[in-house]
C-alpha cells in the first residue's frame, strides 16, 4: 500500500506541497494561509477573503509562519503515508478553500476563477485514490462536484446572479450530479458524519429535487443543525436561516439571523439575507437599510445589481402603496 502510494498517487506535485506545508510546528491558520499563497498562488486579497479577514491581518498571518520556519529551521520533507494521513483535515480544508475562491467568482471573474473549481475537483479525485475509504475525502469530493455541476446555470447572459430556486435545472450536469451523489450514499454508508459529508448531504437534497417547490427544506434544516454542532460558526449559522424561511418562515429565520450581526456584520451576505427576511415580513425600512449595507460591502458589480433588484422591488411596492391610497 505504501509503494502503491508513494510511487503512484502521490506524484501530484501540487498534492504533495499541500501537504509538506500542513507541518505541525506551525498553527493549522498560518499552515492553510501559507499553502495558498505559495502553493496554490492565490492573492493575499483572495486568502483574507475566505477567511473574513482584512488584507493586513492576513499578510501579517503569512509573514509570521515564513518567519517561524526560518527561525526553528522546520524541514520541509515530503511527509510519509503517517503524517499524511494526520495532515489530511488541513489539506481538505485548503482544497476546499481553493474551490470557493474560483465557485464566489461573478461576472467578468468567472472566466479568469473557473479553473480553480476544476483544480480543486482534480485534486479532490486525486485524494479519493490516496484514501479509498475516508468518508470525509468522499464528502468533500461530492459536495465541490453537486456545487460545480450546477456553475452554467448560475448567471445570465450579462453576468447577473441567477438564485438556486429559479435556476434551470436542465442546464445542470447531470454526469457530474450522478458521480457527487454515488460519493454522497458511499461516504454516508460509513456512519461516521463529518462536516463534508453534511454539507455534500445538503448540497445532494437540492440535486435530487426536480423543481424548487420539492426541496426537502425540512430536511435541509436538520443537516445544517447537526453541522452547527460539529463545526460551529456564524457563516453555518446563516446558511441554516435561508432553510428555516423556507421551512418556517422569515420570522422564525431572522430569529436565527439577528444574533449574528455583530460577528458577520462585515459580511455582504449576512445583509441581504436580512434584508431579504426583512422584506418578507414587510419590514421595508428596516429591509432599505439592510439591503443598502449589502451594497456597500459587494465585491462585485453581479452582487450589487443583486441587491438592486431588491432595492427596485422596495421602492415599486412603496410606489403601489402611495397609488392605491390616493387613487380616487
Amino acid at each position: 500500500m505504501t509503494e502503491r502510494l508513494d510511487q503512484a498517487d502521490y506524484r501530484d506535485d501540487i498534492l504533495r506541497l499541500l501537504f509538506t506545508c500542513c507541518h505541525p510546528e506551525l498553527p493549522a491558520t498560518q499552515q492553510i494561509a501559507l499553502a495558498l499563497r505559495i502553493v496554490s498562488g492565490l492573492s493575499v486579497k483572495q486568502i483574507a477573503r475566505a477567511f473574513l479577514v482584512n488584507e493586513k491581518a492576513m499578510e501579517q498571518r503569512i509573514t509570521r509562519a515564513k518567519a517561524r520556519i526560518a527561525a526553528a529551521g522546520i524541514p520541509f520533507d515530503t511527509p510519509g503515508p503517517v503524517e499524511r494521513a494526520e495532515r489530511l483535515g488541513l489539506v481538505l480544508a485548503m482544497i476546499y478553500l481553493v474551490f470557493n475562491e474560483g465557485y464566489s467568482a461573478s461576472g467578468e471573474d468567472i472566466a479568469a476563477r473557473q479553473p480553480l473549481c476544476n483544480e480543486a475537483i482534480r485534486l479532490g479525485r486525486l485524494l479519493l485514490r490516496m484514501f479509498p475509504a475516508e468518508p470525509e475525502v468522499m464528502g468533500l469530493a461530492a459536495l465541490m462536484l453537486l456545487q460545480h455541476a450546477r456553475s452554467s446555470a448560475r448567471f445570465d447572459a450579462t453576468g447577473d446572479i441567477i438564485l438556486l430556486e429559479v435556476q434551470d435545472r436542465a442546464r445542470w450536469s447531470r454526469p457530474m450530479i450522478a458521480e457527487g451523489l454515488a460519493l454522497v450514499d458511499k461516504a454516508l454508508r460509513h456512519r461516521s458524519p463529518g462536516s463534508y459529508q453534511l454539507q455534500a448531504a445538503i448540497a445532494a437534497l437540492h440535486a435530487r429535487a426536480t423543481s424548487a417547490d420539492e426541496t426537502d427544506w425540512q430536511q435541509i434544516d436538520v443537516l445544517y443543525a447537526m453541522l452547527e454542532q460539529i463545526t460551529p460558526s456564524p457563516v453555518i449559522t446563516l446558511n441554516r436561516a435561508v432553510a428555516v424561511s423556507k421551512a418556517y418562515g422569515a420570522e422564525a429565520a431572522l430569529a436565527l439571523v439577528e444574533p449574528l450581526a455583530k460577528s458577520l456584520d462585515g459580511y455582504f451576505n449576512f445583509h441581504g439575507v436580512r434584508g431579504a427576511f426583512l422584506m418578507q415580513l414587510g419590514r421595508t425600512s428596516a429591509a432599505r437599510d439592510a439591503f443598502n449595507r449589502a451594497i456597500a460591502l459587494a465585491r462585485s458589480g453581479a452582487e450589487a445589481a443583486h441587491i438592486r433588484r431588491h432595492l427596485d422591488r422596495l421602492e415599486s411596492e412603496a410606489v403601489r402603496q402611495v397609488e392605491a391610497v390616493t387613487s380616487p
